[in-house]
């Protein structure tokens, strides 16, 4: 079987003028057309992510409300009936996997049974056998121009006039005004325009990591690909880093808010896979997956994530029996027969990290022996509490709060120790921050995270202080508590290394706590409390 090939979307200026784009639109309005309970439908593949249908499921809103499907704007009207038999929703719906090393070969699978029944579509259409899904590579074009949605899917109508099946009503944007671009550092930098996003929190810096699971001197926790976990759809654990960022961001971002608990389709795992953006962003995440294992780095090679879950994964598939698959089956592109246009990762930034850190904390200069440090393989210890703060953190009226963590001071000696006489042969403790058990209802949020961060900051200071931003993709589902879930909310894990090796080197670390704020990406107000359950601070010995 000859190849397909995934293309970019922005080829031909991201317009209707590319084929591939205009034969998606044709394919999703064929898909669209068919009931809910049908297999083949544009619906049903989005029940399989996840849904808000049936009143009965513990997903369901409780007084019916948005995002229930029947609540969601826009042309054609979302169907809520018929419903499949409960056998049949049991076996395919509601089944995306986050939160898990399994992130990464579930969706690879469900964009492969999405694009085969596309292609069947579009081919009865009389298009091309050899389509294939394009990607939005964000983070490509000159000046960081495709982080802008690729414009064919902000018009209302294709070329012919008919109604254009790309178009999504609740789609908002980081700015909450209809406006789409992600901002990722290229986009932000030339367009000073948007004060809103001049930290460029969408990044690829995952790429230069090189270990799936796990943690090393380049590879913060939990990994590029996740943690090692079961069968996994709230996403309750914490998301692997590329989940994290971009993944995370780029739905929360292409979502967006409005000012009611109504937020953008693309914020939640229940809505998501109801607007086509989601496809190609999906189809970006597949491609630097790709890119990374091109790169020379490996998937794990632990029997049971080659084998998958005890809970099978399964596909409709067009013309033929449902498809079970495993990540070993999926894990290269090439047993699929696709490629990508292009997949190449960024080259590694320069410099070592643990050099870098070693050089911060001024037990390593440059006269010393690079290749003595580059061959380091450190191998990271039990993680160890060095502080917490007490009672629950909640960030809704005021679109951001600070929070005090109480060091344990046994823990934080042993912590001073390491840095203080960290070298090639005593390496520093990692420090991680953890914002444990987040719960709420409104997915389409940004929290940002700063250290230490003083009051009346200006923009300089915010900057320096800034640790990271986390996507708060799948919270209402992670905060469902059922039968088979406690309600544990999402779990993120932010590395703080360089922030602490800052503080101790000015001598700021002697405290008993250290001060940790979090705010909401817009500073403004949420409709609902987004409560974060603990907020930590852990070390890990290397």
């Amino acid at each position: 079987m000859t190849d397909l090939t995934r293309a970019n979307a922005w080829s031909e200026g991201g317009t209707f003028d590319n084929a591939d784009l205009l034969w998606y639109a044709r394919g999703v309005a064929k898909m669209m057309t068919r009931e809910l309970n049908d297999p083949a439908s544009w619906w049903f593949f989005a029940a399989i992510h996840g849904e808000y249908v049936n009143p009965a499921t513990a997903w369901y809103p409780s007084p019916p409300a948005y995002p229930a499907w029947g609540f969601v704007s826009g042309e054609p009207a979302v169907p809520t009936s018929p419903l499949p038999s409960q056998l049949t929703q049991d076996k395919f719906w509601n089944q995306c996997q986050h939160g898990t090393w399994y992130f990464l070969p579930w969706h690879r699978g469900y964009l492969f049974a999405l694009e085969a029944q596309l292609r069947v579509d579009i081919v009865s259409l009389g298009g091309p056998e050899s389509w294939a899904l394009p990607y939005w590579n964000y983070f490509g074009g000159v000046q960081g121009a495709q982080a802008a949605m690729p414009p064919a899917f902000s018009e209302k109508t294709l070329p012919d006039g008919t109604p254009n099946a790309l178009y999504v009503t609740m789609r908002f944007g980081p700015d909450d005004n209809g406006t789409i671009y992600i901002p990722t550092p290229d986009w932000v930098a030339h367009h000073p325009d948007t004060p809103k996003h001049q930290y460029s929190d969408v990044t690829d810096i995952c790429l230069q990591e090189d270990l799936y699971t796990g943690s090393n001197a380049a590879t913060p926790l939990p990994g590029f690909g996740g943690p090692d976990t079961g069968f996994s759809h709230p996403g309750d654990t914490p998301h692997g880093n590329l989940e994290s960022n971009p993944h995370d961001l780029v739905h929360v971002y292409v979502g967006g808010n409005v000012s009611s608990p109504d937020y953008g389709v693309m914020a939640d795992p229940g809505t998501a896979a109801l607007d086509p953006i989601f496809y190609l962003h999906h189809c970006n995440i597949d491609r630097m997956w790709a890119g990374w294992n091109d790169a020379g780095n490996v998937n794990p090679d632990n029997p049971e994530w080659l084998s998958g879950p005890a809970q099978q994964f399964v596909m409709p598939m067009p013309g033929s029996e449902p498809w079970v698959y495993t990540p070993e089956e999926v894990q290269s592109i090439s047993s699929l027969n696709y490629v990508y246009q292009e997949a190449t990762v960024p080259q590694k930034a320069a410099g070592n990290p643990l050099v870098k850190r070693l050089q911060t904390l001024n037990a390593f200069s440059v006269t010393d022996g690079l290749a003595q440090v580059h061959n380091i393989m450190p191998q990271p210890r039990a993680a160890e509490l060095l502080g917490a703060n007490f009672g629950p953190l909640e960030i809704s009226k005021a679109g951001s709060a600070s929070v005090d963590v109480t060091l344990h001071p046994v823990v934080q000696k042993s912590m001073l120790k390491s840095l203080q006489f960290a070298s090639v042969n005593a390496l520093p403790d990692q420090l991680y921050l953890k914002l444990e058990n987040v719960r709420g209802t409104q997915d389409a949020t940004v929290l940002r995270v700063y250290v230490d961060l003083p009051p009346q900051a200006d923009q300089d200071t915010r900057r320096s202080q800034f640790v990271g931003s986390v996507g708060l993709f799948g919270l209402r589902r992670a905060s469902v508590k059922d039968g088979a879930h406690v309600g544990a909310g999402l779990t993120f894990i932010l590395d703080i290394s360089r922030f602490v090796d800052t503080l101790f080197i000015e001598n700021r670390l002697s405290a008993e706590t250290i001060r940790v704020n979090v705010e909401t990406a817009s500073g403004a107000a949420q409709p609902s409390p987004i409560e974060v359950g603990r907020v930590s601070i852990y070390r890990q010995p290397i």
